[in-house]
């Protein structure tokens, strides 16, 4: 089951379980639509993979399984960032 974590994690933007703007990863590191598609360019910058957006738990699942309430805000080092972006980024997500 997804956490369906609080925040963006470059950011730091609060992306509640309601927000249409969470996308997740694989490994569900979770960002922003503005970082993850505009700052990483569709690549995660932990994993190298790309990003989908985050379902949104509907309500009345809301109270038996709760969304988490840990944040996560690790910012990126864009230098480091833009140097595995430039390899990745022209690649499509299957052939990473």
């Amino acid at each position: 089951m997804l956490e369906i974590r609080p925040n963006c994690e470059h950011c730091g933007k609060n992306l509640p379980n309601t927000s249409t703007e969470a996308m997740i990863c694989t490994f569900e590191c979770t960002y922003c639509r503005d970082c993850s598609l505009e700052v990483f360019e569709n690549v995660c910058p932990n994993c190298t993979g790309n990003f989908v957006e985050r379902p949104i738990r509907p309500s009345k699942e809301i109270e038996k399984y709760p969304a988490s309430t840990k944040r996560i805000f690790k910012p990126k080092d864009l230098k480091k960032t833009n140097k595995l972006l430039d390899k990745f980024k022209h690649i499509l997500p299957e052939k990473r």
